[in-house]
């Protein structure tokens, strides 16, 4: 018992923390900040606890919970990009009159659900997970309640996430019918391409997973969700929901629907470049910039299906690898959207972006050092990302899929470009004022410093990826 509790601490810690932080909420007036600092220490606190209990792998409650290098990492990540996009949209929060004790405890709800969704080895625990960590997005997609496009934002994303959930949950009751278990390992038993209903279950599983991490076609709430939310949420609806999605994406493909890799490796290869041409295609007409990072993470999201779809280690690795650098990228071009502010209002148009080089010159080249790594030019980040995503699928022999990834490169670098010459070339209109937003200032930092000096050390994540298969 004491055991089972050791494995299960990082959860057991979050739980209590978010009951003691709600308590503490209720009954002090006035207390967003304390809530929101308690928060960012809650999520301190938990990582040295994953870290402190990474040594061995476990699994407990009848296997259905599994604590293993895979899972730790991703709940690492979870923490550390939560960590960033909460803090660097602190000053955007309380400006926006959203400074309510309530939102930082509901990020907490939804990490404590992806925790569960990564941890998961059994079709409930998992899709208990998943469901927490869904209405706790319902919630904050539509917080800002006295905004118009706030509200329609959150009652799409509900009524849509709703119906995929739907979706999946009857996926998962068929793959329980068809195999006779809720267990991944011995549903991985069961599974074969002749147990025709259970294939036909691994497909509304699919189904919901894809619109967890908006691929296409399942991408239709993103980009007026994207818009319409605050951009404190459109931030972490763009970063954390994706690490959480991607890591069960991979888990399902691995164990469960290891022995049916031709039955999915067609569904995945055909969302991977429905995704990859969507994002490039779509984003080129946008005029607003969430709108226009809501296509580009479906084009993302796209090429980190490409490693998948490859159905071998590496490729799973080199999804990992994109994950994090898309991560990375994600938080400084967020970040720089909280700099746009003047006169107490925050600017979302890429024409606000003209000629802001000329008065703000270290923004203008932190701009150019992300989009240039979302675009995949060398030697930044996002090149690499996409270079060992593409090597995967080279090595087993999909050259279809390589050679319409790199043709939707290029398309996609165009509208990175053009914002580019936007900020460069195009004649100064905004004065922006002057940044007091300083852990975003830092967040931009981080994210330009580690860009620029990857590929001095390229294959630290690769090097990392590859422990994390090791059961």
């Amino acid at each position: 018992m004491i055991n089972n509790l050791s494995i299960l601490l990082p959860e057991i810690f979050l739980t209590i923390s978010i009951f003691s932080a709600l308590m503490i909420g209720v009954f002090i007036k006035n207390s967003f900040n304390k809530i929101f600092n308690l928060s960012s220490i809650i999520i301190l606190m938990t990582i040295a606890i994953i870290l402190n209990n990474s040594n061995s792998s476990e699994k407990i409650f009848l296997d259905s919970f599994s604590r293993d290098t895979y899972s730790n990492f991703f709940k690492i990540l979870i923490l550390i990009s939560s960590l960033f996009v909460l803090n660097s949209s602190k000053a955007f929060i309380i400006d926006s009159k959203l400074g309510k004790f309530e939102y930082p405890i509901i990020i907490l709800l939804s990490i404590l659900g992806m925790f569960f969704m990564v941890s998961s080895n059994d079709i409930i625990l998992f899709y208990l997970g998943l469901e927490l960590q869904s209405l706790s997005l319902y919630i904050l997609a539509s917080i800002d309640r006295d905004n118009l496009r706030s509200s329609e934002s959150g009652i799409k994303y509900f009524v849509l996430s709703a119906l995929s959930s739907g979706l999946l949950l009857y996926g998962c009751s068929l793959l329980y019918g068809f195999t006779g278990s809720t267990n991944f390992d011995l549903i991985a038993n069961e599974l074969n391409k002749e147990n025709i209903g259970a294939v036909f279950a691994m497909v509304f599983i699919l189904v919901g997973l894809a619109f967890k991490v908006s691929a296409v076609p399942f991408h239709m709430w993103t980009p007026d969700v994207y818009e319409g939310a605050p951009t404190s949420i459109t931030s972490y609806f763009a970063v954390v929901p994706k690490v959480a999605g991607l890591a069960v994406l991979i888990k399902f493909m691995h164990i469960p629907f290891s022995n049916i890799l031709l039955e999915w490796q067609t569904i995945i290869i055909f969302i991977s470049l429905a995704s990859m041409i969507l994002g490039a295609v779509a984003a080129i007409g946008q005029t607003n910039i969430k709108r226009l990072l809501a296509y580009s993470s479906i084009g993302h999201i796209g090429y980190a299906l490409a490693g998948l779809a490859t159905g071998v280690i590496s490729g799973y690795e080199s999804a990992i690898v994109y994950i994090t650098i898309y991560v990375i990228m994600n938080i400084g071009a967020f970040s720089c959207l909280y700099l746009l502010k003047k006169d107490g209002e925050y600017k979302e148009k890429i024409s606000d972006l003209s000629g802001i080089s000329k008065k703000h010159p270290i923004l203008a080249i932190s701009f150019l050092v992300i989009l240039f790594s979302l675009a995949g030019i060398p030697p930044l980040g996002g090149f690499f990302a996409k270079f060992y995503v593409f090597t995967a699928v080279l090595e087993q022999k999909m050259y279809a899929l390589a050679i319409i990834g790199l043709l939707t490169t290029v398309i996609s670098a165009f509208y990175y470009l053009k914002i580019i010459k936007t900020i460069y070339f195009d004649d100064s209109v905004i004065t922006f004022d002057a940044p007091k937003n300083k852990f975003a200032q830092l967040s931009i930092l981080v994210s330009c410093i580690i860009l620029l000096t990857f590929f001095l050390y390229p294959s630290v994540l690769n090097n990392v990826a590859e422990t994390l298969f090791i059961y």
